[in-house]
Parts: structure tokens; C-alpha cells; sequence
């Protein structure tokens, strides 16, 4: 239980440095779009890119945060839904899942 906490706050750590950057971008605070308007439409798409980015990793750090929590509270390897133990495989793959395989199939 103790590595997988270790893990998940990693990840946590890793998640917020990667927002700070999505945020640094999205402000411009590597400068203004370029004059130039194909370069404009491209700095346009990686905006669209990005966003998307950033709210993938704000998903998966509010599961982070969740799964933190459980384990604060001794539940982190219980379903949240059933109650039943998390197979260790499955919480290996996603150390952040709050949830056993068959729950997460409902």
C-alpha cells in the first residue's frame, strides 16, 4: 500500500508540473501568436491540443486525489462500488482506480 502511495504522489507531483506548463502555454507567456496566419492556425490547433491535454490531466489528478484519499482512510484497495478487494494486477496497471474490473465494466 505504501509504494502504491508513493506512486500516486509522484504522479500527483508529475501532474501539476505538467499543468503549470499546459497553463503557460495557454497564457502566451512565451509570447504573443505570430503575425503570420498559417502560423497563427497552427499555434491555434496546438491551443485545441493542448486544452485537451489539460483537461485529460485534471481527469486523472481529481482520480489521484480520490484514490489518496481512500488509502488515507484504509479503503484503497476496496471497490468503492461492491466493497470487494481490488485485484492487485488491476491496481498496478492503474494505481489510481477506485474500482474493481467488473464494476468498472458496469
Amino acid at each position: 500500500m505504501t509504494n502504491r502511495k508513493a506512486e500516486l504522489e509522484t504522479l500527483r507531483a508529475d501532474l501539476k508540473a505538467r499543468l503549470s506548463r499546459f497553463e503557460a502555454h495557454q497564457h502566451r507567456e512565451d509570447g504573443a501568436l505570430d503575425k503570420d496566419f498559417e502560423e497563427q492556425a497552427t499555434q491555434t490547433q496546438n491551443d485545441e491540443v493542448v486544452d485537451s491535454l489539460e483537461t485529460e490531466t485534471r481527469e486523472e489528478l481529481v482520480q489521484i486525489e480520490r484514490a489518496l484519499e481512500r488509502i488515507e482512510h484504509g479503503l484503497g484497495d476496496e471497490c468503492e462500488s461492491c466493497g470487494e478487494p481490488i485485484d492487485p494486477r488491476r491496481l498496478q496497471v492503474l494505481p489510481y482506480t477506485t474500482v474493481c474490473v467488473d464494476c468498472a465494466g458496469e
